[in-house]
């Protein structure tokens, strides 16, 4: 009970309670009463039991505790199944994958640099365009805007859980966060030309040839993000090795191929500049992409050449037919009568060219000899310099972080 002082200006002061009004003798009484047991034996009654636990928890051993606290060692990191602490990144053992990780840093970019007015202008043009080229951007646009999803969840959900030499984690991280951009670019894309959203992006539940492709990847994605997946024996190992080959040669390496020539082949005619341009960075991330999953791929049979049997090469080898195959529909798909001087057959010649050229990155036999590549201006598509064409094309009202103002 608060009472006011008179002799201290408007301060309160507390008046000592008497022992009967303390508290806790407020309390007994309240629960002995007559009264209240009925219900108090109601909710005793109601009130969860909770055992002991059955043990106590054992203090790891020694040499556990020992191996902890010990400093790292290059020479004991491994790709898989490494015994030593992901989260130091140094000392570097994987040099090729830190110098990889900063040479993604330096291509950094973002979609809304890229000026889209041309692109918005020749789309809303009736005679911009023809209806096999329009049709050809939208399936295109179908398969990337779902494509580069699935390839962030197979990173961040599958593939970072189970590498333990923290150098090729910290590219993984890196290229997780480039998928996100890709994303971002086709839908800014999708966005600028007004395209049918729900279209586009439900494509690859109702495009065939766009679904078949999905379809083929998702198993890969599924048996490593299983949370009850775990590398150690060489049935697991294999697995994960699998699901890389398969990202790294057969996604990245393969099936963005027919589609990144597509819009690229566009933008040589001066059709599309913006669409194209932004292809062209996404090509060359891409494509480093690719050149690290295959590195790691080298360096996990390295590390592990037992996983390299002939009955496993056997299986890679029929998966790159497999997938040529399924490019090879979706081509036929989207260019049905020819286009832009490209037709389907020409893609058959340059998938199989790139399926010869992952298959050896890797350590396979060509599959397809004698196969030559029909676009050699691709080649110079990935060695673009961002300098050259991002002062000359970024939009003005674009601003970074640093420039922006809070009035």
């Amino acid at each position: 009970m608060l009472v006011w002082d008179e002799d201290i200006s408007s301060t309160p002061t507390i008046a000592p309670r008497s022992p009967a009004h303390h508290p806790e003798v407020v309390r007994a009484a309240a629960l002995s009463s007559p009264q209240l047991q009925p219900q108090l034996q109601s909710f005793r009654a109601a009130e969860p039991q909770v055992s002991p636990l059955p043990f106590k928890p054992a203090a790891p051993p020694a040499s556990a505790r020992s191996q902890a606290s010990r400093r790292v060692n290059a020479a004991d990191k491994r790709v898989i199944n490494g015994r030593t602490d992901v989260n130091q990144l140094v000392p570097f053992k994987y040099k090729w994958a830190w110098e990889k990780y900063l040479a993604a840093c330096s291509n950094h970019w973002m979609p809304q640099e890229i000026n889209m007015s041309r692109d918005i202008a020749t789309w809303k043009d009736p005679s911009g365009l023809s209806e096999d080229e329009r049709r050809l951007i939208k399936r295109n646009l179908g398969f990337f805007v779902t494509a580069d999803s699935l390839a962030a969840n197979n990173i961040t959900l599958g593939t970072y859980r189970h590498i333990t030499a923290p150098e090729c984690r910290q590219f993984l991280l890196r290229q997780a966060f480039e998928e996100a951009i890709h994303t971002h670019a086709y839908q800014y894309i999708v966005e600028s030309l007004g395209l049918d959203e729900g279209e586009i992006f439900n494509a690859y539940h109702e495009i065939a040839s766009i679904r078949d492709k999905d379809e083929f990847l998702i198993p890969f994605i599924d048996a490593i993000m299983d949370p009850s997946f775990k590398t150690g024996t060489p049935e697991a190992d294999r697995t994960l090795l699998k699901s890389i080959i398969v990202f790294a040669c057969l996604m990245e390496g393969l099936f963005f191929y027919v589609g990144f020539t597509q819009i690229l082949a566009l933008g040589r005619q001066n059709k599309m500049t913006g669409a194209a341009e932004q292809y062209q960075y996404i090509l060359r991330d891409e494509s480093m992409h690719c050149n690290f999953g295959i590195d790691l791929i080298n360096q996990i049979k390295l590390e592990n050449p037992h996983l390299w049997t002939p009955q496993f090469r056997a299986e890679i080898k029929a998966l790159f037919v497999t997938a040529v195959e399924l490019e090879c529909r979706y081509a036929e798909d989207t260019m049905p009568r020819g286009v832009l001087g490209l037709n389907a057959s020409m893609f058959k010649g340059y998938l199989r060219f790139i399926a010869n050229r992952r298959a050896t990155q890797i350590g396979l036999d060509a599959l397809f000899p004698n196969e030559e590549n029909p676009f050699p201006w691709m080649s110079e598509m990935i060695d673009l310099k961002k300098e050259r064409n991002f002062f000359e094309t970024r939009v003005i009202e674009y601003q970074s972080g640093g420039a922006l103002t809070w009035d």
